[in-house]
Parts: C-alpha cells; structure tokens; sequence
C-alpha cells in the first residue's frame, strides 16, 4: 500500500470544475447562519476562527436562547462577538426581513432539511448567495433528492447568485475528496464506494448522532445504490460486511444505504459505473431500531393520542438524548472516506481517500463531538470558499462541480486533515484498505 502522488487530470476543468465569476459586489464580510443546533455550534466556532475572512458573524434560531448559549460559548473561547436572532426559517416573509436588516454576503444554512427551499426563496427575494449542508426533503415524505433544489438554477442565475448545496462532510467532503481524485489520479472513475464509520461510544442505551428525525428517517429508508445507468433499489439495511478502518481505528459493520451525494456525483462524473454509500452502526444500534420500527415509533405520518395529533417519530426525537449533548460522554474515532477505482492512462488504479477525526479532541476545541464536528467544518471551509471568491458563479452548485484543490487545502488547516493511499485491486474490491 503506497501513500497517493497527485498529477493533474488536464481534461477535469473541461468536463467537470464549472465556475462562471459574478459581476464583483462589495463584500462586508458578514456571514448569517441559521439553526442553533449541534452543526449551527460547530459552524459557528469554526466562523470565529477563520476572524480572516468572517469579520462579522449572525446566528439565528427559532429559539434565540440556543444562539445566544452558542454565542456565549464562542467569546469564551476565542473572544469573538456573535451577534443572535430569533427566526422562523419556514416563514419566508420574516427570513427576508431579517437579511436585509443584517446584510450578509451569505446565508449558511444548518437548520433542518424540511427548511431548504424556504430558505432559497427567501435568498432569493434578498439577493444573496446561499450554501446548505443537507438537500431538500419534505416533511411528510421519507424521501430526500436533489430535483427540488436543482429546478432553482434558472432563478439563481438570472439572480446572479451563487448556491453551493451539501457543504458538509456526506454529502460535501466526499464529494470533494472524488472531485480531487478525478482531477488527480484518474482519466475515468468507474467505482466509488463511501464508507462512513463512527467508532465512537457515547455512553447512552441508544441515541442519534444527529438530529434524531432526520436520521431515522435516512436509515429506514430503501437503500438505492447507482449500478447499471439506474438506482437499483433493496431492502434497507439488508447488504452489509466488516470493515477494518486505517489506522486502529477498528472494524465495524458497515450498511449499504442510500445517500444523496451518490445523485449529484453520478450525474456530474456520468463514467461511474457503480457508486455505493456505506455506514457503521452498532448491534445495539440496530435492535433498537428493529424495536422502534416494529411498534411503529418510527412512523412520520400522524396519529391521534388523547385528542391530539402527534407524529411518532417526532415525539421519539423529544425523549432521545440531544445529539448536542453527547459531545461530553463520546469517546473514540470516526473514519470517514471514498474508495475509489478507474483508469489513469488506460490501466487500473485505485485510492482510498479518508479523514479521521478524534471526538475528545474536537470536544476539548470546540466543545463537540466529531458527527457534528465533521459536518460543521466543512460548512464553514465552504462558506468561506463563497466570501473569498474562491468558488463563484450563477446558479445552484453541487460540490464536486467547483475546484477541489483549495477546499482540500483548506480541510488540512482548518481540522479535518485528510490521507490518500494507493489500494491493489483486489483490496479496492474487497474495500480492505488496511494490511
């Protein structure tokens, strides 16, 4: 196994790195995120630390007392003033209201997915660029895609405005970490398996490392991978295999499901013969979600309890543990990364491109776990991708679509170091990418 040597693919700006510049507007360097949750945290510390390029920092909620907590948290540590608001991102009226009271070059978006597209219309009407983490998808339907946000194009370019979707880790780094293997080590990707693990323990009988809702839904979904020019669809939950991670991290059972990137990398790098999306969790893990499943205490449509309506799954996010609270019990590594296969000058290649993350030591920065650590990193490396001009054009933009080289530089400084090694095929095939 060999570390990885980068050499430029010199058709990649042609087929894939689209980056059209905006007529130049006066930057005031003020950033507006929204959603005070476990990411809203991470974003926000990391905001303060990039003092370069955020000058001036807004966060908002629905719960102001949340951002002024995160607030409170961040001049502890690093002396920097946030300034907080209360908002509903649902209503587009109050959230284009807000914009042109604080005037931001960009509104970064962490709150909940359901939230997307309000939060576009409200960009929108304001005028300004906008980056989220997480696509679209509606409340009422366990069903998560990219073609609501992708039929904003039109209106974002007649705008003039930019709109960078999935800047977090998956979607987002893993969409970069393609991009700059595409641009370095390949003529053509046909295979891309993305393995997300959490070799973490947080102490607690059963919690989500996440927002609850949303990660339930995402794991009892079918799980689709890309094979064939279509998604095929199975079972959820029904392919799965050891996965031994680099550097003694462990070996986990890893879990073929769906997830969104694998929509925007196939149409973007349209040689992918295959692409899959694999993640760990524990037996533990697994029971309780059988358990919660069969009781229907997954369920998102409502349910009438004592005269009143009530959506199940929404209420079992009520009694779990707050993910943002988990930060102080979780002990342990995540070990997130893309085996990759193809051609470079017409022979066989594969790479295994991968960042762990230590959840005490993200604790002890920024006082968070490395879920949200790792999501909240790359938000902020994107917007800052967006204020310095780095990544621009008009329209609405996937990431594997803009230069990967600085964002990957940018991931090395900012907490989220990354390794490439070289795997045989038999390793690639097998996704072994230890000795």
């Amino acid at each position: 196994m060999r570390f990885c040597h980068a050499a430029t693919n010199r058709y990649f700006m042609l087929d894939i790195y689209v980056s059209i510049r905006h007529s130049y507007r006066a930057m005031n360097n003020t950033v507006l995120i929204i959603g005070a949750g476990g990411v809203g945290h991470v974003v926000a510390h990391k905001c303060a630390q990039m003092a370069d390029v955020y000058h001036n920092i807004h966060l908002a909620s629905r719960t102001k007392s949340k951002c002024d907590a995160i607030a409170a948290d961040v001049l502890a540590r690093s002396g920097v003033q946030i300034t907080t608001h209360a908002v509903d991102a649902d209503n587009v009226a109050a959230m284009v209201a807000l914009i042109k009271e604080v005037q931001p070059d960009l509104v970064l978006n962490v709150a909940l997915p359901y939230q997307d597209l309000p939060l576009m219309d409200a960009c929108l009407e304001a005028g300004v660029n906008y980056l989220d983490t997480a696509n679209y998808e509606p409340r009422d339907v366990a069903k998560f895609e990219y073609s609501w946000q992708w039929a904003y194009q039109e209106r974002f370019q007649k705008a003039g405005l930019f709109a960078l979707l999935g800047s977090g880790f998956d979607p987002g780094v893993t969409n970069v970490y393609t991009a700059w293997a595409l641009k370095h080590h390949f003529d053509e990707i046909e295979y891309l398996d993305i393995i997300d693990v959490n070799g973490g323990d947080h102490g607690q009988a059963f919690a989500t490392n996440f927002n609850p809702e949303i990660n339930i839904r995402e794991v009892s979904a079918p799980c689709r991978h890309w094979e064939n020019g279509d998604f095929q669809e199975t079972c959820a939950m029904s392919m799965h295999q050891p996965f031994t991670c680099p550097n003694g991290v462990g070996t986990y059972e890893i879990y073929r499901m769906y997830h969104e990137e694998m929509e925007s990398l196939v149409k973007h790098i349209p040689t992918i013969k295959r692409a899959q999306f694999w993640m760990s969790f524990s037996p533990n893990y697994i029971n309780h979600l059988t358990v919660l499943k069969n009781v229907g205490m997954t369920r998102i449509d409502p349910v009438m309890y004592n005269g009143v309506e009530i959506v199940p799954l929404q209420f079992l996010k009520a009694v779990l543990p707050d993910p943002g609270d988990l930060g102080k019990t979780t002990h342990g590594r995540t070990c997130i990364g893309c085996v990759i296969q193809g051609k470079k000058d017409g022979k066989y290649k594969a790479v295994y491109i991968y960042n762990i993350c230590d959840h005490e030591e993200c604790f002890r920065e920024v006082g968070s776990q490395a879920i949200s650590y790792t999501t909240g990193v790359p938000a902020a490396i994107g917007g800052r991708m967006i204020m310095t001009g780095t990544w621009s054009g008009q329209g609405v933009f996937n990431m594997e679509q803009n230069d990967p080289d600085p964002f990957m530089d940018a991931l090395n400084k900012y907490g989220l170091p990354w390794q490439c090694i070289e795997l045989t095929e038999e390793q690639a095939r097998a996704l072994r990418v230890t000795d």
